[in-house]
């Protein structure tokens, strides 16, 4: 495995780390706006980017290279609506969609056929990731500043529970 290669996949093993405390994050703003729903949709999301970073560090574990965390650090997060902390997740998504982009084209780069079916699989759930959280704002936005909208999507979204294949 190339050292460029298996310097992208450590760092995103970190990135979803970092993207776990981040959902965290919005998770507490969430429960601090009492949208217990949207907290426990976002507490699983974090459960999820945990089970990503475990999957890339896999990944480089059973072809034989160490997993090397790195660094984490957290941007400023403050949510004083649904709508924000959303939109804070789909600007999220859409980085860690570019990052993964970065890892295929260094892979193809270096001619690394065998991390192709790992990547194939971020790529995908990345799409689906994006898609999921631009619903969840299109609906937000749909019902504005509407309580009674507002607790219906939250309640709606309490029942997400993590991927079993992430």
């Amino acid at each position: 495995m190339n050292e460029k290669l298996i310097t992208a996949i450590n760092n995103q093993v970190t990135n979803e780390h970092q993207a776990a405390m981040i959902y965290t994050q919005l998770g507490y703003e969430m429960d601090d706006l009492s949208f217990p729903g949207m907290r426990d949709w976002f507490m699983a999301q974090a459960e999820e980017e945990r089970e990503h970073a475990q999957k890339f560090a896999d990944h480089l574990l059973a072809r034989g290279y160490r997993v090397e965390l790195g660094d984490i650090t957290m941007p400023s997060l403050k949510a004083a609506t649904p709508l924000d902390a959303f939109e804070a997740s789909y600007a999220h998504e859409q980085k860690v969609s570019e990052d993964i982009r970065e890892i295929v084209r260094i892979a193809d780069e270096v001619q690394d056929l065998d991390s192709r079916s790992i990547l194939n699989w971020f790529m995908n759930e990345q799409i689906e990731e994006e898609d999921t959280v631009s619903e969840i704002i299109d609906q937000i936005k749909l019902v504005g500043n509407d309580g009674a909208g507002l607790l219906r999507i939250d309640r709606g979204l309490s029942s997400r529970q993590p991927a079993i294949d992430a």
